[in-house]
């Protein structure tokens, strides 16, 4: 091969496997339907290229008869994909006659290869594969049409999907091909693959939203992706301060922002919530997937640590928060979201955090009351960071070398 198609083609492997690993990643965070539906993409079109690049150690009748079937497999299986992306396949009966209808299709099509020479069988799967994207293509701009705004990343997918499908058939039945055709099919085939990661991220990054609301129900806020303020006071009412329980330690963490309320004053609603919707971003990344948060007024977080773990490590905890949401960033004042990314506002939370280790014998609203207070005068403090102080009675700043023993 030639080493500059080498590397157009050592290109496309690469945005497999990355694909690959992104899957991976969305399979570690439960969204097993994305993880398979983009697993399977990156790894068929993987060894369908590898195939048919002539990479598999086979004498030329066995290849031939190989790729035939992988051409019609590899057909079938991404039409089902790509349906089921479009949302044809919800209905458990029509998802069923959908795959036996596919599967009928191709397994004809398979026994009309044996019928014939391998060669003849192999252009046939080419033609097979090339005729069910064209059909998909179709299926997909009609969905378009009909007001499927994802679709149109479909049918664009399903174009170049069918560049390099055409660019290989030529390669594997002219028995090479120069170094332009390789590269057209290559890039086509990455992004193929791209748009396609794109299209099944937006078509199931509902699911993300919707698992949030289920467990949240009506006082879900969408701005921080978080428990609302309401929801927030029952959490601490049904799940940790239960009075006739038995008395458990708990963590808890008031972080609030003094300047959200000026920035909105200086630069409208947009920017307060673009802040608001970055610093959400922000703590949700760095606390630990077993301690609970939510909105504490407009202007805060509370964070609960229930395991002795967590509790133990607070002070760092704390200390975490503090370093990520103080991180400057740069706001956008529109709310058109053509103008989002033209973002010109540079702003930095201005984080108080208060740091409390209480017990579940606790009443609610006095931990509430305690902890935001605490927070709002860490604004005073050089380390933004308070805890009580049990010796003078009174809210004091946090050692620098404190541990959890300093905020009992």
């Amino acid at each position: 091969m030639d080493p500059i198609a080498a590397g157009f083609w050592g290109a496309f492997f690469g945005t497999a496997v990355l694909m690959l690993a992104i899957s991976l990643a969305a399979f570690a965070r439960s969204q097993r339907r994305v993880a398979l539906m983009a697993g399977l993409s990156a790894l068929m079109s993987a060894a369908f290229v590898a195939a048919f690049l002539g990479w598999l150690p086979l004498p030329p009748a066995g290849e031939a008869r190989l790729l035939a079937h992988a051409a019609v497999i590899a057909a079938v299986t991404l039409a089902g994909m790509l349906l089921s992306l479009l949302g044809l396949m919800r209905l458990p009966a029509a998802a069923r006659r959908t795959v036996a209808g596919l599967a009928a299709v191709g397994g004809a099509v398979l026994l009309a290869g044996w019928l014939l020479a391998p060669s003849e069988a192999l252009a046939l799967g080419c033609l097979f594969a090339l005729t069910v994207g064209c059909v998909m293509a179709v299926v997909a701009a009609r969905r378009a049409l009909g007001g499927d705004r994802l679709a149109w990343v479909t049918v664009t997918g399903v174009s170049f999907m069918l560049v390099s499908l055409a660019g290989l058939s030529w390669i594997v039945l002219r028995g090479g091909a120069p170094w332009p055709v390789h590269a057209v099919s290559a890039v086509s085939g990455m992004v193929y693959l791209s748009v396609m990661a794109g299209a099944l991220w937006k078509r199931y990054s509902y699911l993300l939203e919707l698992a949030e609301v289920m467990a949240h129900g009506p006082s879900y806020d969408p701005v921080t992706r978080m428990r609302s303020h309401s929801e927030t006071g029952q959490m601490l009412g049904d799940l940790f301060f239960q009075r006739d329980a038995e008395a458990r330690p708990v963590g808890v963490l008031a972080v609030c922002i003094a300047n959200l309320y000026a920035l909105e004053n200086l630069h409208g609603r947009a920017a307060f919530n673009h802040a608001l919707f970055i610093t959400a971003g922000r703590l949700r990344r760095c606390v630990p997937g077993t301690v609970e948060m939510g909105r504490l007024g407009d202007d805060g977080f509370l964070l609960l640590a229930r395991s002795p773990d967590d509790v133990r490590r607070l002070p760092e905890l704390a200390r975490v928060v503090r370093e990520r949401l103080s991180r400057p960033v740069v706001l956008s004042t529109s709310r058109e979201p053509s103008r989002l990314e033209s973002a010109r506002t540079a702003w930095a939370a201005e984080v108080g955090i208060g740091v409390l280790a209480t017990s579940t014998q606790v009443r609610p609203s006095q931990v509430v009351t305690t902890a935001r207070a605490m927070a709002r005068t860490a604004w005073t403090y050089a380390s933004r960071l308070a805890c009580f102080d049990p010796g003078t009675g009174q809210i004091a700043e946090l050692p620098a070398n404190a541990t959890a023993a300093a905020v009992a």
